[in-house]
């Protein structure tokens, strides 16, 4: 920590990091949320109960196999689950490092722009691999190297 910066002071809004790792992580919960009605939306489309209940609602006429569109868009929506979730908590962590400010926001808006390409790329428009590893592995790579400076910080 930079001498005269309390932790305190690190989670003020007037810290431009902690501002632009609220909004960036803020994007990402909107993004993560609106997961579940896409889901929604292509069970409505393709006619895909996922619970004998949920017929009437979707008109389907019968039970059959999972859509495979709806599939897709649900391991994506579970893959933010397992991504997501750690940023929020390494890239807090990370704030209370006082890291440099250019390098913090970057890795915040890098870090979310690989969340949308992810899943564009995985459930919208389906797009060969790697592209879909390169955009895993970037927001990985980004969210442990956070997680690791705050280990190496915090020591």
């Amino acid at each position: 920590m930079s001498a005269g910066k309390l932790s305190y002071q690190l989670l003020d809004k007037d810290n431009p990091v902690f501002s632009e790792f609220l909004l960036w992580s803020s994007i990402l919960i909107v993004k993560f949320l609106l997961m579940a009605p896409l889901t929604s939306l292509h069970r409505f489309r393709t006619k895909s109960a996922a619970n004998p209940e949920d017929m009437i609602v979707v008109r389907a006429t019968e039970m059959g196999a999972p859509n495979e569109d709806v599939e897709r868009i649900r391991r994506a929506h579970r893959n933010d689950m397992e991504n997501i979730l750690p940023f929020l908590s390494a890239g807090l962590f990370y704030v209370l490092t006082d890291p440099k400010p250019m390098l913090a926001i970057w890795l915040f808006r890098v870090t979310t722009m690989a969340r949308f390409l992810h899943t564009f790329v995985y459930a919208i428009y389906v797009v060969p691999q790697p592209a879909r590893a390169i955009c895993f592995f970037i927001h990985f790579v980004i969210t442990l190297y956070m997680a690791f400076m705050c280990i190496l910080y915090f020591i």
